[in-house]
C-alpha cells in the first residue's frame, strides 16, 4: 500500500493507526478485566485503610468493659492466620494449574483452598460467638465496634470469596478451561491474595499489638 492510497482520519493520522490510542486498536479483554478489577481492589485497599484507622483512633476507648488483651487467644489465632496464609499457597498453585490447563489438578487444590478457608472461618466465628457470650459484643464500646467492624468485614470477603471459588469450581467442571473463565480465575485469585494482606494487618495491628495492650 503506498503513501498516497492510506486515507486520513480528521486528525491527520491515518485511520489504519487511528483505532485507539495505541496504534494497535483497543486493548484485548483480559487486559480491560484485569485492570477493573485492579481498581476495584485498590477500592477495597481504601475502605480496610478506613477500617484501620478507625480502629487505630478507637483501640484505647474500652468504657470500662475488656480489653483485647482478656480476650485474645494468640494461639487460635496463629492457627487461623496459618490457615489462611497456607490457603494463599494452595491458590497459587491452583492458579498456574488453570494456566498449563490441568482441570483436575486446579479443582484439589481449589478444593484446599475452600477448605482452609472455611477453618479459618469456623475459628473466627468461634472468637465472635464466645466474646459475644461473655458480654462483650460490638456495642459494648468503641474498641469493641472497631475490633468487629474491622475484623468482620474481612471475614464477609473471605465468605464470599469461598462462595465465588465453588462457583468458579462448578463452571470448571461444567465447561472446562475457557479463556474467560481463566480471566475470573485470575480476578478471583488477586483478591484472595489481597485478603491475605489485609490479615497480615489485622494480625499485626489487633491481635500482636493488642494482645501487648
Amino acid at each position: 500500500m503506498t503513501i498516497e492510497a492510506i486515507e486520513l482520519a480528521p486528525t491527520g493520522v491515518p485511520i489504519e493507526f487511528a483505532r485507539g490510542r495505541g496504534g494497535g486498536g483497543p486493548a484485548s479483554k483480559r487486559v480491560v478485566v484485569a485492570y477493573g478489577f485492579w481498581l476495584f481492589i485498590l477500592s477495597d485497599m481504601v475502605m480496610f485503610s478506613a477500617l484501620f484507622a478507625t480502629y487505630a483512633v478507637l483501640r484505647n476507648n474500652t468504657a470500662g468493659g475488656p480489653t483485647g488483651a482478656e480476650f485474645f487467644n494468640l494461639r487460635n489465632v496463629f492457627i487461623e492466620t496459618m490457615c489462611l496464609l497456607l490457603s494463599s499457597y494452595t491458590c497459587g498453585l491452583g492458579a498456574l494449574s488453570a494456566e498449563r490447563r490441568h482441570p483436575a489438578r486446579f479443582l484439589i487444590f481449589a478444593a484446599l483452598t475452600f477448605v482452609l478457608g472455611v477453618v479459618f472461618l469456623i475459628i473466627e466465628a468461634t472468637e465472635f460467638a464466645g466474646m459475644v457470650a461473655n458480654n462483650a459484643g460490638p456495642s459494648r464500646s468503641g474498641f469493641l465496634s472497631a475490633f468487629f467492624t474491622l475484623v468482620g468485614t474481612h471475614g464477609l470477603h473471605v465468605a464470599a470469596g469461598l462462595v465465588a471459588l465453588i462457583y468458579l469450581a462448578a463452571q470448571v467442571i461444567a465447561k472446562g478451561l475457557r479463556a474467560a473463565i481463566l480471566r475470573r480465575l485470575l480476578c478471583w485469585s488477586l483478591f484472595w491474595h489481597a485478603l491475605d494482606i489485609v490479615w497480615v494487618g489485622v494480625f499485626t495491628l489487633v491481635y500482636l499489638m493488642g494482645d501487648w495492650h
